[in-house]
């Protein structure tokens, strides 16, 4: 029975991640937001926040070209990266990526490793700076993990994962390099990641505003990456356990009704609002989402990750039935 992994904003804000609403605040008091930037990000915080902010920005610098208004975006665009950049120094400093050391079967690196595949929409390099640097999946993936068709920049090939500043596609031409690894364990990045830059423009690959499903469309390592999502998705019998995602991005919705739709996928959600959680997005698209998994939960847990490892095994206990 494969069992894959989904993670959200909630997953990092266990140890310490900003939520969307903690972004749009950081970015009220970023050095490279104006007061021209902090008016747009006042307008739009109750109608997609940031991200539908610098939507807006691209979109009219995109219609209407102007030095002024490429300037407005780079400004946005520069005040992400900063928080994703504050947010990354403060990982680096974390004393223990597992809240219990005493308990090995509360370990989070543990559970992690139980996972064929783990899919994440987050941009920050939590995973990167301490589970998939320190981590347990050798003992269950003969060769550890992996990120597929990415590649070190400018890195000596021995070069701690922690340690590494930049990732790159590999060669699209090789089509031999985009494949998955079945002695290893993949870790996929939807939306890109804070380090990760594109092999052709040298800009970073951030897919944040309102129209993500066109930016993945432009890079061939996210289309095979959400590619890649739907076909572990679609295998019989798998379970998804879904780590603090509001179900806001639709592109990532549609895979998940297709597979529930077209197979047997099953559910288990770890958020504050347990199964409900859709009910705090009625609109998350595309329509009527609530009705269609209803049938297909397994299970969730409204406790935190702290909480499921920090000592709670009456949580815990039911969390890792997910796996039985």
């Amino acid at each position: 029975m494969p069992h894959s992994l989904l993670t959200g904003a909630g997953f990092s804000r266990n140890w310490g991640g900003w939520l969307a609403n903690e972004a749009f605040e950081y970015l009220l008091g970023s050095p490279h937001v104006d007061d021209g930037l902090r008016t747009l990000l006042w307008r739009f915080k109750d109608r997609g926040g940031f991200e539908a902010a610098l939507d807006e920005q691209q979109t009219q610098s995109n219609q209407a070209f102007s030095v002024a208004m490429l300037g407005h975006s780079t400004q946005l665009e520069d005040a992400i990266r900063g928080m994703f950049a504050d947010m990354d120094r403060a990982f680096t400093l974390i004393d223990g990526f597992n809240f219990v050391d005493s308990h090995p079967d509360a370990s989070v690196t543990d559970f992690l490793s139980r996972f064929d595949a783990i899919f994440t929409l987050n941009q920050d390099l939590l995973m990167e700076r301490n589970y998939l640097d320190d981590n347990f999946s050798i003992l269950r993936h003969r060769r550890g993990w992996y990120m597929p068709g990415m590649e070190p920049v400018a890195e000596p090939l021995d070069t701690a994962i922690s340690e590494v500043k930049e990732w790159r596609p590999m060669d699209p031409t090789d089509a031999w390099k985009f494949t998955v690894d079945s002695s290893r364990q993949p870790y996929f990045k939807l939306h890109g990641s804070s380090n990760w830059i594109d092999r052709t423009s040298g800009r970073p690959m951030l897919v944040i505003g309102g129209n993500k499903a066109g930016t993945i469309a432009q890079h061939k390592i996210l289309t095979w990456n959400h590619d890649q999502f739907k076909a572990y998705l679609s295998k019989p019998e798998t379970r998804l356990m879904v780590i603090g995602y509001s179900f806001g991005d639709g592109h990532i919705n549609v895979a998940i009704r297709d597979a529930v739709v077209k197979g047997t996928l099953n559910l288990f959600i770890i958020d504050p609002h347990g199964v409900d959680v859709l009910k705090e997005n009625p609109l998350a698209p595309p329509g009527n989402l609530p009705g269609t998994l209803q049938p297909h939960w397994i299970g969730a847990s409204r406790r935190t990750l702290r909480e499921i490892f920090g000592g709670d095994m009456v949580e815990h206990g039911k969390v890792m039935r997910f796996f039985e």
